[in-house]
């Protein structure tokens, strides 16, 4: 098995000091105290360190660009969320660069390594829905280089984040269709790994049990969030000998191609099946019946990611902060039915 690189992180971490202290004794900066410069280097030869030419020289330059990774450029939610991040951006003097994983974890990681190659000062990114592992982030969080993830996030503990309040919004739609007479609530949920899909399970889970609902598991089927996994997925609830009155689904997506499948079984929306969406598409209000969805403030979270993205620029060793955004529930005619 080929041995780990050692980083700049696991040299400081040895020393108990910054890795940009580490940065600058390697580099004999004179701002570091002689003794320190001297344990530093003689550590790193017998650790036989090699620095990352494309982390250092990332950490040297100023190109004033950021690079944005999102699962698709074509709906609204991340067209928005780019807007929001390009205006914060300009008001910094700096320019971004956009690139789409179209939901495929090597596209994302592609992504990262295109993006760096043309010197980006760090990432603003939302995860593939195929992403499960998060090592090509490394070389950003190792070489404290500004990464801050949003919507779709991991690790945290290390790297600052924009997220909606997902476990209430989705409590609060459970919630909503039982006030409206439902009883048997679907969830359609999207890949179990997604920080989003854990969220919103777990409010739909808090919504049931504030009604008094008991949890049934065959109204709760996973998608890969395309509209024909969608698809399949609503069949499946609608196949049941009992099937669902409700169905909430991960996103607007899901739902519209729910709607498709609703009326090819010569079922009413909503009288036979309510529905309610996430993320709030534009579309959700051109649709008939018009959709009920959990809305974001996209543009207000795409300018949040910006500002802790330059607030890690200027204090790369601060805490890791999560924003939580507040979504509001748009009750249209998708959900409206008398309890």
């Amino acid at each position: 098995m080929a041995r780990r690189h050692v980083s700049l992180k696991d040299l400081a971490m040895e020393l108990n000091v910054s890795i940009s202290t580490v940065s600058r004794a390697l580099r004999n900066h004179p701002d570091v105290r002689p003794e320190l410069i001297l344990k530093v280097q003689e550590l790193a030869r017998a650790r036989n360190y090699t620095p990352n030419p494309l982390a250092m020289g990332l950490l040297r330059q100023e190109t004033r660009m950021i690079g944005v990774i999102v699962p698709d450029l074509v709906t609204h939610f991340f067209s928005s969320v780019i807007s929001g991040i390009e205006f914060v951006a300009k008001q910094h003097g700096y320019y971004i660069l956009i690139s789409s994983s179209s939901e495929s974890f090597e596209k994302e990681v592609e992504s990262v390594r295109n993006l760096l190659n043309t010197r980006v000062e760090g990432l603003i990114v939302c995860l593939s829905q195929e992403t499960s592992t998060f090592d090509h982030f490394n070389v950003l969080i190792n070489n404290e280089i500004p990464l801050v993830f949003f919507d779709r996030v991991c690790r945290t503990d290390e790297v600052p984040s924009v997220v909606a309040n997902n476990t209430e919004a989705a409590r609060q739609v459970t919630r909503h269709f039982y006030e409206t007479g439902c009883r048997r609530i679907a969830y359609i949920n999207g890949p179990g790994h997604l920080s989003i899909s854990k969220l919103r399970y777990e409010g739909y889970l808090q919504g049931l049990q504030d009604c008094h609902l008991p949890y049934d598991q065959e109204l709760v089927v996973h998608c890969n969030m395309s509209p024909d996994d969608a698809s399949e997925a609503t069949r499946k609830l609608l196949r049941l000998k009992n099937h669902p009155d409700a169905i909430f689904g991960i996103n607007d997506t899901i739902i519209f191609a729910a709607m498709k499948e609703i009326k090819q079984f010569g079922l009413t929306i909503p009288t036979d099946v309510a529905l309610v969406g996430f993320t709030g598409e534009f579309h959700s209000t051109v649709v008939e019946p018009s959709l009920s969805s959990v809305t974001h403030p996209t543009f207000e979270m795409g300018q949040e990611a910006a500002n802790l993205f330059f607030e890690r620029m200027k204090n790369p060793e601060a805490p890791p902060r999560q924003i939580v955004m507040k979504t509001n529930l748009v009750i249209r005619n998708s959900s409206k039915r008398k309890a």
